[in-house]
């Protein structure tokens, strides 16, 4: 028995560096995407894609995996649902990467605040799921600092509402999608891969291309992106599945914390006022949304201990 349990708290300790490691990756590494500052943001998006398919048909093949990849193109239900998974996490890296070099890192994070609640919004307006009292009242402060953003900078935040509904689209769409992360990914990044390479090739004939002209760090920086994104994936993949699901969300909140601090101390974005209202509006919302699940399941634990 105590071996048992050992062993499982082993499982549990993996899952929380696994999952924690790739939250905190993908908080820490906009300074990456700065390195390529140099380079137009939709080329290094683009490059950011190819990339990533070459490093995940690697590890596919390292792992064996291409029956599973087999399987997902052979059905044209699954092969339909990533390639409109995949153009919706394209979306979101190319808004993400505009975010970065643009110095709107700070966007970016509020986005990635408000993703979890608006992948609530979209399981009630999609999915018919049922939202309870506390968390009605959850994405109402999340979207009232929002409108209130909106409001006061008389503009919508388009790059935070942006990554937040093509990364919570994404989610919808990958969960119906019978296909593990890591064959998913390279699924994804292989059907979008035509559109990108067209663009790349159009920008070489164009002698825009960074690539094949830049130095030789610049190259590898472009190469490398595929290894940065596919990294995290693989160790989300491999953690999330050993920690509950309530530890998973709880972790997410480790990258737009971690951008949002780099945004204003690293790279002296500004953060005003309206800023402070507005994500304390939001802050708010994640608070009692978290706080109603966690008393909701408190519930049913007891239950199951009775025996009722």
């Amino acid at each position: 028995m105590t071996a048992t349990l050992s062993a499982e708290k082993r499982e549990r300790l993996v899952g929380l560096l696994f999952t924690a490691g790739a939250f905190l990756f993908w908080g820490l590494y906009p300074p990456y995407w700065k390195l390529l500052s140099g380079v137009p943001h939709f080329q290094v998006f683009a490059h950011r894609v190819v990339w990533s398919c070459t490093f995940t048909a690697c590890v596919i093949t390292i792992q064996g995996r291409w029956a599973e990849v087999r399987e997902a193109l052979g059905s044209r239900k699954t092969a339909f649902t990533l390639l409109a998974s995949g153009l919706c996490v394209a979306t979101n890296w190319s808004i993400y990467i505009f975010g970065v070099l643009s110095g709107r890192l700070v966007s970016v994070s509020m986005g990635y605040f408000i993703n979890p609640l608006v992948s609530v919004l979209l399981g009630v307006l999609v999915l018919r799921e049922r939202l309870r009292f506390w968390q009605i009242v959850a994405v109402l402060c999340a979207f009232s600092g929002v409108l209130y953003m909106a409001l006061v900078s008389r503009g919508l935040p388009w790059i935070s509402l942006s990554l937040a509904f093509s990364f919570g689209l994404y989610g919808l769409l990958r969960k119906t999608a019978a296909v593990e992360s890591i064959p998913g990914t390279f699924v994804e990044s292989l059907l979008v891969s035509p559109i990108v390479v067209s663009f790349l090739l159009y920008e070489a004939l164009q002698g825009r291309s960074a690539f094949g002209t830049a130095d030789a760090s610049t190259h590898l920086f472009l190469i490398g992106a595929g290894v940065v994104t596919a990294l995290p994936i693989i160790w989300f993949a491999n953690g999330a599945r050993r920690i509950p699901l309530s530890l998973v969300g709880f972790l997410q909140y480790l990258a737009p914390t971690s951008q949002l601090l780099m945004g204003i101390f690293l790279y002296d974005e500004a953060f005003t006022p309206t800023h402070l209202v507005s994500f304390a509006l939001i802050w708010v919302g994640i608070l009692i949304f978290t706080l109603s699940t966690f008393v909701q399941r408190s519930p049913r634990v007891s239950r199951g201990k009775t025996g009722r």
